[in-house]
């Protein structure tokens, strides 16, 4: 221990004020200008740093702006794969592919198994991880692109935390052994009642891990948000230790599935993959249910305000502009590309698009000062002017949106609830401000 506390207090007199980074999409190039804008809706664009950041204790919270059970590699008829499905991300020498795990709406990641328990996890822009069962021997002549995770994985850092719902989905929560959360910021039950009973440790948040924690806890991999990003001696830190770094992407994930189909992946780490499998098809069938919704021409903004006054709303290609239309309305913002899910702009700007939306919908997993009517107009009084705020059709979605990833098509269902007139009592998410 007294070696590591010397290369620690040698790393952290190295490290230099850090540069951030932040990439856009699957892919995307990184951005040097995002440590001045704010924060992904507590996971995303350099604008929306400093929001996330408040609730990031996910991320702090999960940046959206802010886990799992001990057992072994699964027997490969346990995993749901196609052999079909193409070629292998990349050949290794001593495994036998036998065909990558299926794939309905998620595109920033892919799983190749292979015979024995084996299983090769690919994030462009993240990194290729080779799971390898606990009793599996690491084969020789491995690329040195590739990281290795022995199993079992069950003193994971995660400060991901968009994450923890989907450990929690698959009984695995226990394979979380530190959070980067406080437990007063987790939204998720599972995870509360692990760090109330000192199951899960606070090891620092993202940007300020407790080292000594996570050495001392032996930690087998730290599971980060795009976040980390924006401190790159963190993750280099991190690295030097040996302990593993895996960046989620999933909030780049286009369709709203595309993040809860991430529960795939986590499986894989877990030896969960039967019951991701299954909890995916639940979910998966509570979106083709609400394909009957219907399209209405009800209009609606998404949106939070940055520390700055400007307007923090999605890009045309995010998650949630999908959701609202598979809810039934139209993203009043559907002509914003941007190069990020996230895309900051003037009031001006959203005043001219939002004035006569129908509905607006405040991002309260990023920022939670908005409680009423009045305290957003307290923003800008120019909020006195939209149709949406006469008509009393102002919304919120609370803390806990960012970190459900599990159940995203309660959140479509509640703003067909919403476009509809129906009762405020059958949302899980919405809010209606006053």
């Amino acid at each position: 221990m007294s070696f590591w506390r010397k290369r620690l207090s040698t790393l952290l007199i190295l490290s230099l004020a850090s540069t951030s980074i932040l990439l856009a999409g699957c892919g995307g190039n990184a951005d040097s200008n995002a440590s001045n804008t704010e924060e992904k809706t507590a996971e995303a664009t350099a604008q929306a740093g400093e929001s996330a950041e408040k609730n990031e204790t996910e991320d702090t919270s999960t940046t959206e702006k802010e886990e799992a059970t001990a057992s072994s590699a699964p027997a490969e008829t346990e995993q749901e794969v196609t052999a079909e499905a193409g070629e292998p991300f990349m050949e290794i020498d001593g495994l036998t592919f036998t065909g990558k795990t299926e794939l309905e709406y998620a595109e920033c990641f892919s799983v190749d198994n292979y015979e024995g328990g084996y299983s090769l996890i690919n994030i462009p822009d993240s990194g290729t991880f080779l799971v390898v069962p606990e009793d599996g021997s690491v084969p020789e002549d491995l690329s040195d692109e590739v990281v290795v995770l022995q199993q079992p994985l069950d003193r994971i850092y995660l400060a991901a935390t968009s994450a923890m719902a989907l450990f929690a989905a698959t009984d695995s929560v226990d394979h979380i052994r530190m959070s980067g959360t406080t437990a007063e910021n987790w939204y998720v039950d599972e995870a509360v009642k692990a760090m109330k009973a000192g199951d899960i440790l606070y090891a620092g948040k993202y940007s300020e891990p407790d080292y000594e924690t996570l050495i001392a806890e032996d930690c087998d991999l730290a599971i980060e948000s795009t976040m980390i990003y924006h401190t790159p001696k963190v993750k280099e830190m991190l690295e030097d230790m040996d302990i593993p770094v895996l960046v989620d992407r999933s909030s780049y994930e286009e369709h709203p599935l595309g993040r809860t189909e991430w529960i795939k992946m986590y499986a894989v780490l877990t030896g969960k993959q039967a019951e991701a499998e299954s909890f995916f098809k639940e979910q998966s069938k509570v979106i083709e249910d609400l394909q009957g919704f219907g399209a209405t021409d009800k209009t609606v903004a998404f949106f939070f305000i940055n520390s700055d006054g400007s307007i923090v709303v999605r890009g045309s290609s995010d998650y949630i502009p999908k959701m609202i239309k598979l809810a039934g309305a139209n993203y009043i913002f559907d002509q914003i590309e941007g190069d990020g899910t996230s895309v900051g702009i003037t009031m001006e700007e959203f005043y001219a698009s939002a004035v006569d939306a129908d509905y607006l919908i405040y991002n309260g997993s990023i920022d939670g000062n908005i409680k009423t009517i009045a305290d957003l107009v307290k923003q800008n009084e120019l909020f006195k002017d939209f149709k949406a705020v006469k008509d009393g059709n102002v919304w919120n979605t609370g803390k806990s949106f960012y970190q459900a990833t599990d159940i995203v098509g309660q959140m479509i269902r509640d703003i067909h609830v919403m476009i509809t007139d129906g009762s405020a009592d059958d949302m899980t998410f919405l809010q209606q401000l006053k």
